[in-house]
């Protein structure tokens, strides 16, 4: 859920990443908290799939490797799935 959250732009920890996955894990009967956010963000890092940026200058400046856990934010973009089908139920 992180990764499709992350797909379409730069997305911020606190505003959007964990409002948006921690309401549709909601929806799958779980519950989401910060840390898990931070740490699904930094394996994708981790792993390739994703890339840590600072976008506080004129041009966005990657992150080489992973940015500390404890910052807040840093931004984020990558590619994704979707764990919901075309009418909001989560998928088989």
């Amino acid at each position: 859920m992180v990764l499709n959250e992350i797909c379409d732009d730069y997305e911020n920890v606190d505003q959007i990443i964990l409002a948006n996955v921690a309401r549709d894990c909601a929806q799958l009967g779980f519950v989401v908290e910060r840390s898990h956010i931070v740490t699904a963000l930094g394996e994708l890092i981790e792993d390739g799939l994703a890339k840590a940026y600072l976008l506080s200058g004129t041009k966005p400046e990657e992150f080489r490797g992973v940015p500390s856990r404890d910052v807040v934010e840093e931004d984020f973009k990558m590619t994704s799935w979707w764990p919901f089908d075309d009418d909001g139920n989560p998928a088989p």
